[in-house]
């Protein structure tokens, strides 16, 4: 069993930056990908970012590439978020992953692909 805790949510002002944090348990958690997601108000829940195992390969949906960035300490067993040039359409409530059987069909962007979630953090971007 793998448990997630996201940390870093706030209260923004459009242009700023936040860096959020995803602490797993479980000593398996250097192997497992990792993605974060979010949901918005009344909108699907999606894709954000992805990092495999080893850091090596990152994936970014379109409309945060170039402005976020996902990483990893294996060390500390946790996961971040580097959020910049944040806009009022970034609001939303933010979910990290984890993927303990590797990338595959669906692959890194799509939810299913995920076992583990964590319970959000709340993301708040004012204009």
């Amino acid at each position: 069993q793998v448990q997630l805790v996201e940390s870093g949510g706030g209260l923004v002002q459009a242009g700023g930056s936040l860096r959020l944090s995803c602490a797993a348990s479980g000593r398996t958690f250097s192997s497992y990908a990792m993605g974060w997601f979010r949901q918005a108000p009344g909108k699907e829940r999606e894709f954000v970012a992805a990092i495999s195992w080893s850091g090596g390969s990152t994936y970014y949906a379109d409309s945060v590439k170039d402005r976020f960035t996902i990483s990893r300490d294996n060390a500390k067993i946790t996961v971040y978020l580097h959020m910049t040039s944040l806009k009022p359409d970034d609001t939303a409530v933010y979910y990290c992953a984890a993927d303990s059987t590797g990338w595959g069909p669906p692959g890194p962007g799509d939810s299913d692909e995920y076992d583990y979630w964590g319970q959000g953090t709340q993301v708040t971007v004012s204009s």
